[in-house]
């Protein structure tokens, strides 16, 4: 009997596709996008891109120097690439260093956004970081922008 070894790459589209096939048979379908503040972006149906025309992917946020009790805002465009309409919902996570959330503040003005079938819309994500941050000298985490079907 001969093995093939199966490649990464085929493990996970047919991870993909089974979550697909659960979720649709559950009838409940997400689309997720991944904003890290480095790293690459996956999605189904829902795009981020750094250009109103949606023709520069967004693949990563440089938040540059935020100074204790100031913030920092950031302009990106999600594009439904689906058939019928999502709503749009933000989290984020991942935080290095991991207490870096209790001093940094993500939040958007997006949120329960219903986005149509091949529609954009321009959202702002603004990074607050408190008057109290201290020992903190550089953080990364990811955003995690869903569109729910």
């Amino acid at each position: 009997m001969v093995l093939h070894k199966a490649s990464t790459g085929t493990v996970i589209a047919l991870a993909i596709t089974g979550l697909f096939l659960t979720l649709a048979a559950s009838g409940v379908l997400t689309a997720s996008k991944t904003v890290p503040t480095s790293g690459t972006l996956t999605a189904v149906n829902v795009a981020i891109f750094n250009d109103s025309g949606c023709t520069q992917n967004c693949a990563s946020i440089d938040w540059g120097t935020v100074s204790p009790g100031n913030a920092g805002t950031k302009t990106i465009y999600i594009k439904n690439l689906g058939t019928i309409p999502v709503t749009l919902s933000m989290n984020n996570g991942s935080w290095v260093p991991t207490n870096a959330n209790s001093y940094l503040t993500v939040t958007w003005n997006r949120g329960n956004y219903a986005l149509n079938p091949g529609a954009s819309i321009s959202a702002a994500l603004t990074l607050k970081a408190s008057s109290s941050t201290s020992g903190i000298t550089s953080f990364s985490f990811n955003i995690i922008i869903t569109g729910t079907q």
